[in-house]
């Protein structure tokens, strides 16, 4: 058992090498002929301690995040768990087997865009842009196929102490979703439209693409499929359509052979009783009736303790931001991307401290005028006790003209 402690240590000392080397600018080659030469086989889950261990020892996220392209191709054709036994990830309805089937959608994609490239490349016409346009536009849509992943297979992993790969790949998700933006704003302006900046920044989208599903199907998919239960899965699964999918959308749903007893008891019909009151300061109401007065509310409410721990979100029917199940009990700043990080904590900081009682913003989403409005919840000494953030459209309020007087028919 030493011994393969032993080895794995040392393992670990020269993966961190590697990537240390690479950050100091040695040639690639250089770096991926040691590699082959001193390591004979890498896990996914040894890939994960490693960044993790490099973040422990200072090394920003950022920067890990700026080598990830690097040391993916380094790892390439090195990792043990690319050929595996036919599992049921591999059935139909599995959120491992979605995310590989919009792989494949998109891989397929990315080839007809490239298709489109190279006409453009000899017939620069507004014709063949707008093609290359509308091919952008549907690889647009991964922005769902991150979504969830970020939301529902981040989560998990960080309940199980693994940190690092879900910071380091949410930032190339956003370097990607931006990319991508980027291409479609060259594409959009017409009259500016520069054969050579477009073809460059497409084809850097494209790859950028193409490497992401890379680094999922051999890093990021083994390590969850390794990590988490039944139960999880099926609690993704449930909670994925809440974000939608990327050019595949699946038709079967997947069933593990063992469900947890409360799973059962939905599926029979078997329903908990809910007719204990509890009092409030004025009046009292039954947990179904507060469960469905919240969830009437014409705008969304999502309450974090003091701790900075996700506690409850109301689930309206029209809600504006996706909250998937998989955020309570997580820590809020683990909820957003890292670039948004430090405006969180500084919003808690200030409600928190007293500083502030609530602070809003306000943005446009497409057809919505979006308010968005943090409040310091205290109780009646004072005590602060959380953060309460409501969300609402003000669009068809600010539109309201007049008065009415009479009920609409």
């Amino acid at each position: 058992m030493s011994e393969i402690i032993n080895n794995r240590e040392h393992r670990q000392k020269i993966l961190k090498e590697i990537i240390k080397d690479l950050h100091k600018g040695k040639p690639m080659e250089e770096v991926k002929a040691r590699f082959e030469e001193l390591i004979q086989g890498v896990s996914t889950a040894e890939i994960s301690e490693m960044e993790a261990a490099l973040i422990a020892e200072g090394m920003p996220v950022e920067e890990i995040q700026r080598l990830c392209d690097v040391h993916a191709e380094v790892f390439k054709g090195s990792i043990e768990d690319i050929h595996r036994v036919k599992k049921p990830e591999e059935t139909p309805g599995h959120p491992v087997y979605t995310f590989l089937q919009e792989n494949r959608a998109v891989e397929k994609l990315i080839g007809e865009i490239r298709s489109d490239l190279d006409e453009y490349k000899n017939d620069p016409s507004r014709k063949k842009a707008k093609k290359i346009e509308d091919g952008f536009k549907k690889l647009e849509e991964i922005d769902k196929h991150y979504l969830r992943k970020e939301n529902l297979l981040f989560p998990y992993m960080e309940k199980y102490g693994i940190t690092a790969p879900p910071k380091v790949m949410w930032g190339v998700d956003d370097e990607i979703r931006a990319e991508i933006k980027e291409v479609l704003r060259l594409l959009d302006d017409v009259k500016t439209l520069e054969r050579d900046q477009l073809l460059s920044k497409a084809e850097s989208a494209l790859d950028r693409v193409k490497d992401m599903i890379f680094k999922e199907e051999n890093i990021l998919f083994p390590l969850v499929l390794d990590t988490l239960t039944e139960d999880e899965w099926l609690q993704i699964q449930k909670e994925s359509k809440e974000f939608g999918y990327t050019l595949y959308k699946p038709s079967d749903k997947w069933k593990p052979e063992r469900t947890d007893i409360v799973e059962k008891v939905k599926d029979e019909g078997i329903e908990p009783s809910n007719d204990g009151y509890i009092e409030f300061d004025a009046g009292v109401m039954t947990p179904d009736e507060i469960n469905a007065v919240l969830n009437t509310l014409p705008f969304d409410m999502t309450f974090v303790d003091k701790d900075g721990v996700v506690k409850y979100f109301t689930m309206g029917k029209d809600r504006i931001f996706a909250r998937p199940k998989t955020v309570l009990g997580r820590k809020v700043q683990n909820c957003h991307p890292p670039a948004s990080v430090h405006v969180v904590e500084k919003i808690v900081e200030d409600l928190k401290s007293g500083k502030k009682d609530h602070e809003d913003f306000w943005i446009r989403m497409g057809p919505r005028y979006v308010l968005i409005r943090y409040y310091a919840v205290r109780d009646e000494k004072g005590k602060f006790l959380g953060v309460l953030e409501v969300t609402q459209d003000i669009k068809p309020i600010q539109e309201i003209t007049g008065e009415k007087r009479l009920i609409s028919d």
